[in-house]
């Protein structure tokens, strides 16, 4: 970290860099679990929502590189063993035992919503003490933010689909 930023920065970095490296573990398990879930996925809409889950994916790993680079540029070290991954995530990675489209879609709104809680922790502890930290997190959250939406709006969807299906059955 900078000598202005130290300065400037009026908070335990410490426990930043501990906070960012729990969201770092976070992100590389949802980008797994997207991307994984998207490949066994099966059912109704599957065709459509592949391709978005994949999306996802991608922007995961893209606020995975976001974070190491903030415990860098903080003079911390990310997390260097993936077997750590799940002793620092609060989020939790669920594994697509069961490959129906719904499932897959609430076991990743799970995660998302978790994400949510994580970056507004994170905004909350660098609002006003650390700019570069809170800049970041308001635009993991407003991604996170985007991809609850875009789950809740793919489950609603289906349930339109299933219930359209029953009103023929009659």
């Amino acid at each position: 970290m900078g000598k202005k930023a130290v300065e400037i920065a009026n908070l335990d970095v410490e426990k930043l860099i501990q906070m960012l490296n729990e969201a770092l573990a976070e992100e590389w398990l949802a980008y797994y679990q997207y991307w994984i879930g998207a490949r066994l996925m099966e059912g109704p809409m599957r065709s459509e929502i592949e391709p978005e889950l994949l999306i996802h994916a991608n922007e995961e790993l893209v606020h995975a590189e976001l974070v190491v680079n903030r415990i860098l540029q903080l003079g911390g070290t990310p997390i260097l063993n993936p077997m750590d991954w799940s002793k620092f995530a609060r989020c939790e990675y669920e594994e697509p035992n069961d490959p129906y489209i719904e499932v897959i879609l609430e076991q990743n709104l799970r995660g998302e919503r978790c994400a949510i809680q994580r970056y507004e922790e994170i905004a909350a502890y660098t609002n006003g003490k650390d700019h570069a930290t809170y800049q970041m997190a308001i635009t993991i959250l407003n991604d996170e933010l985007e991809h609850e939406h875009d789950i809740e709006d793919w489950i609603t969807d289906i349930e339109r689909l299933k219930d359209q299906i029953r009103q023929i059955r009659m």
